[in-house]
């Protein structure tokens, strides 16, 4: 397979990455591994897809027209020095025996499709040497390749499950996989395997690597061999672990709220294993709660979704509650009304109630030395796509606390809702993949309304008409903001928690600047997507980021500065 005709070799994926197309999957990890190299810490995310490559890149770090043509050398030196079967300059590759149990809810089916008998059908998966091509879609996610061409024909199935088993052996679209963790899929089911498959307190995490060989054995026909069955399945995340109860400073939940998640500056560098970047839905929200607090950027806090939780306060400390405009959270101590996006000062014992959010979707709550809850593949962020990270507060958990700084004093921020009754607008990049003047039209003149399934993971959106059919992708990188347009023809934007790893084509993708007003809307609130131009990106993004700057001033309790 080679990169869509549709493609050029590099394109604008947003405004702060680059995806980059290549001509088959060797190339793609070679580049991958180049451009990791020679951007270091300047590159957040480098994920290799099917025929593609992104670079995601930090702005305060990397100059993107530099990038773009270190990326233009790359790619060209890597197709030269390619080699069949192995991308150059990978080592150490691994071989895995996963034990499978034969009894998928499809395996009768496909056997059927392919005119073979179950035996036929399990002989032919298990006489195939794979290989690991990419990682993506979700943790551990591995994409093995090599399939024989009978089950390599086969494609997706038409109605995707709403939960596939962890563990679930599957095969559609050419590709073999693994599900990890229980999650959606469209994939074929075959059977089952004990292996664990990512371990997110474990580095390297991923069991399952690049260029990895893998051989599926029926334990149902002997006793498992090799590596693969040392350990046994179990979930991929940490969501379910008792966060601590043994600090020294600390927070009892004396309720939860509807939904409560730890959130921190998110995941960086790890997107190539299929870990999305979590953090927070409205980052602008929780980078002002946070300065306020005294805290750094990216200090764990609070993220609230309509109404919050009740916090006991086991030793005096400083909150801050920041919702999406002034005075829009309800927020008390101890039954006291006080005023959201101030420094509330708290005693020990007593109780800070996060009530009802009456303006946007989310809020954040700071507190000073920020929340010291274990980490998992390096961030405290709960991933409500993969599990990673503590579950939803409930009643009884126990939040530590850093050791505190010294609060802000005012925030002053010139905001940015909708006009009243108005759509929100949200600024988009057409690309990275062209498309119709139809569907640019439809995506652009549709007034779109936010509907109830859209959560961290996408928005979802729906509109009196429908987008004309758009030609599929193959499996591709993608980015937090991009407008994917499923075959139903509703499009969904992604949020921070979207798989790493899509198939869905994308015609535009939001702004960053604009990424605070998208983790705001709610069901049922209207949008209206507006093309603006690389210039205009930028410019919003300085922007965003001096209005973010001259936010906060003073110290508490001290007036503010000026």
């Amino acid at each position: 397979m080679t990169p869509s005709s549709r493609q050029t070799p590099l394109r604008t994926f947003g405004d702060a990455a680059i995806l980059c197309a290549v001509t088959d999957l060797c190339v793609g990890r070679t580049l991958a591994s180049a451009v990791s190299n020679r951007l270091g810490e300047s590159a957040l995310e480098v994920v290799t897809g099917w025929d593609s490559v992104l670079v995601v890149l930090d702005s305060g770090r990397a100059d993107p027209d530099a990038v773009r043509g270190l990326l233009a050398e790359l790619a060209v030196h890597a197709e030269r020095t390619r080699s069949p079967g192995r991308a150059t300059g990978e080592t150490d590759h691994r071989f895995h025996a996963l034990p499978v149990s034969f009894d998928g809810c499809d395996l009768d089916l496909v056997a059927q499709r392919l005119l073979r008998s179950r035996g036929e059908l399990v002989s032919l998966l298990c006489g195939s040497e794979l290989e690991v091509g990419f990682l993506g879609f979700a943790p551990g996610f591995a994409y093995l390749i090599g399939l024989p061409e009978p089950l390599a024909a086969l494609p997706r199935r038409s109605s995707p499950r709403l939960a596939v088993p962890a563990g679930s052996v599957a095969v559609a679209g050419g590709f073999a996989a693994v599900y990890p963790h229980a999650t959606p899929g469209g994939w074929w089911l075959l059977g089952t395997t004990p292996v664990r498959l990512f371990d997110p307190l474990t580095l390297p995490y991923a069991r399952l690597q690049p260029g990895d060989r893998v051989r599926f054995v029926d334990s149902g026909a002997g006793p498992p061999i090799g590596p693969g069955a040392e350990r046994p399945s179990g979930t991929t995340g940490s969501a379910g672990r008792p966060l601590p109860d043994d600090c020294r400073r600390g927070i009892d939940v004396v309720a939860g709220g509807l939904l409560t998640l730890v959130e921190d500056a998110g995941r960086r560098r790890v997107a190539h294993l299929g870990v999305p970047s979590a953090g927070p839905a409205d980052p602008d929200a929780m980078v002002l709660a946070n300065r306020l607090a005294g805290n750094l950027d990216g200090a764990a806090g609070l993220e609230l979704t309509g109404n919050g939780p009740q916090l006991r306060f086991g030793a005096a400390g400083h909150a801050v509650v920041v919702g999406a405009e002034p005075d829009t959270v309800d927020v008390d101590i101890d039954g006291r009304r006080v005023e959201d996006r101030r420094v509330l000062p708290v005693g020990a014992g007593q109780v800070l109630s996060v009530g009802r959010v009456r303006v946007g979707l989310r809020a954040y709550v700071a507190v000073s030395g920020g929340l010291l809850v274990p980490t998992a593949v390096g961030s405290r962020s709960t991933d409500v796509l993969s599990g990673l990270g503590p579950a939803p507060l409930r009643a009884g958990d126990r939040l530590p606390l850093g050791d505190p700084g010294r609060p802000r004093g005012t925030l002053v921020l010139p905001w940015r809702s909708a006009p009243p009754g108005g759509p929100t607008t949200l600024r988009v990049l057409t690309g990275p993949h062209d498309s119709t003047p139809e569907v640019q039209r439809g995506l652009i003149e549709t007034i779109w309304t936010v509907t109830a399934e859209s959560n961290r993971v996408g928005i979802r959106l729906d509109g009196i008409g429908r987008l004309p059919p758009v030609d599929p992708i193959s499996s591709t990188p993608m980015v937090t903001g991009a407008v994917q347009v499923p075959p139903d023809g509703r499009p969904i934007i992604l949020g921070p928690d979207h798989a790493t790893i899509g198939g869905y084509p994308v015609p535009a993708t939001v702004i960053t600047a604009d990424l605070t007003l998208l983790g705001q809307l709610r069901p049922g609130d209207t949008v209206r997507l507006v093309t603006v131009d690389g210039a205009d990106a930028a410019l919003a993004r300085h922007q965003r980021d001096r209005r973010l700057e001259r936010a906060v001033s003073g110290w508490f309790p001290t007036t503010a500065g000026p």
